[in-house]
C-alpha cells in the first residue's frame, strides 16, 4: 500500500519469549492522515495481524488507534506494547520512557525500558468487568470450540470469553470450528475465545486466543485477554502463547488492577 507523506512504519515483534518469537505488529506514526481503508491494508502489507496508528495531538499525549484487516478495534494490548516500544526507540533514550496514552474511550499510562536491542514495556489496561455467560452464549461457544468447560465473559474495551482447560496437552489439541465461532462471537458481540491452562503455583500458564470475528483465527499474543484473566484470578501471571503458530510469545500481568506487559524488539523501519 502507499502511505501518506510524513507517515512512517515500524515493525515490532511484541511479547517475545526468551528474546525470540513474538507477534509482528505494525506501528504507524501518522503525521499525515490515512483513511480507514488504508489503515486496514497495513497489517497484511507488513505481515502482521494488527497495526497501531500513533499521533501526538498535543504535548504529553499520544493517541492510539488499532486496526486489523477487517476494521478498527477499541483496544489492543500487544498493539499498545508495540507502540510503547516504537515510541521509546524513536525517543533515543537509554532511560525509562513514560507516556500518557489515549484511545477512543480512555486515557492511561504506559512505560518502556530499553535494554540493548530489547524493550520491556507495560501499561494500565483499565478496569476489567466480568460476568457469567448466558445459557445461549455457553451453548453456542461450547459447540464452536468442540468441548464443554467453565466459561467467564470478561471485558476490556470489548468482551471476550475465558475458557479453562486442564493442561498444555489439552490446550494443544483445541481445534475450534472457526465459522461457528465467528458466528457465535458476532451474535453476542464478543472479541473471541481465550482458552487457557490452570496456572502453576508460580503463576505460569499457557493460552491460545481465537478471534475469527476480527480476521485473526488465532492470535500470537493477546495482552488484554491476559489482563482480563489476571484480574479474574486476582494474581500475577506469566502466560505463554503462540506455540501453535510457531512464534512463541510471553505476556506478564499483575493481579487485581493489572498492569500488563512484555518484551519486544524492533524488526524493521520504513
Amino acid at each position: 500500500m502507499e502511505h501518506s507523506p510524513g507517515s512512517s512504519v515500524t515493525l515490532v515483534r511484541a511479547c517475545l519469549r526468551g528474546g525470540a518469537g513474538g507477534s509482528p505488529t505494525a506501528v504507524v506514526t501518522e503525521d499525515a492522515p490515512l483513511t480507514d481503508e488504508q489503515r486496514r491494508e497495513v497489517p497484511a502489507a507488513w505481515g502482521a495481524s494488527h497495526a497501531v496508528f500513533v499521533r501526538r495531538p498535543e504535548e504529553g499525549l499520544v493517541d492510539l488507534r488499532f486496526f486489523t484487516s477487517t476494521g478498527e478495534l477499541p483496544a489492543c494490548g500487544h498493539g499498545t506494547i508495540a507502540a510503547l516500544t516504537a515510541l521509546a526507540s524513536r525517543a533515543g533514550t537509554e532511560r525509562r520512557f513514560e507516556a500518557t496514552l489515549r484511545t477512543g474511550s480512555r486515557v492511561f499510562g504506559g512505560w518502556c525500558e530499553p535494554n540493548g536491542r530489547l524493550f520491556t514495556s507495560a501499561f494500565d489496561p483499565g478496569p476489567v468487568e466480568h460476568r457469567e455467560p448466558a445459557v445461549a452464549e455457553h451453548a453456542l461457544l461450547s459447540a464452536a470450540l468442540g468441548f464443554e468447560s467453565e466459561m467467564r465473559v470478561a471485558g476490556i474495551g470489548r468482551e471476550r470469553v475465558l475458557v479453562p482447560v486442564p493442561d498444555r496437552a489439552a490446550l494443544a489439541v483445541v481445534t475450534p470450528d472457526m465459522d461457528r465461532l465467528r458466528d457465535a462471537c458476532d451474535r453476542f458481540g464478543l472479541l473471541g475465545a481465550y482458552v487457557y491452562t490452570r496456572p502453576s503455583r508460580e503463576g505460569t500458564l499457557a493460552a491460545r486466543m481465537f478471534a475469527p470475528s476480527i480476521g485473526v483465527p488465532e492470535d500470537i499474543a493477546n495482552a488484554n485477554s491476559t489482563a482480563c484473566l489476571a484480574a479474574f484470578l486476582g494474581t500475577a501471571i506469566s502466560v505463554d502463547m503462540g506455540d501453535a503458530l510457531g512464534s512463541p510469545a510471553t505476556i506478564t500481568a499483575t493481579g487485581g488492577e493489572a498492569w500488563v506487559g512484555g518484551t519486544s524488539l524492533i524488526s524493521d523501519h520504513l
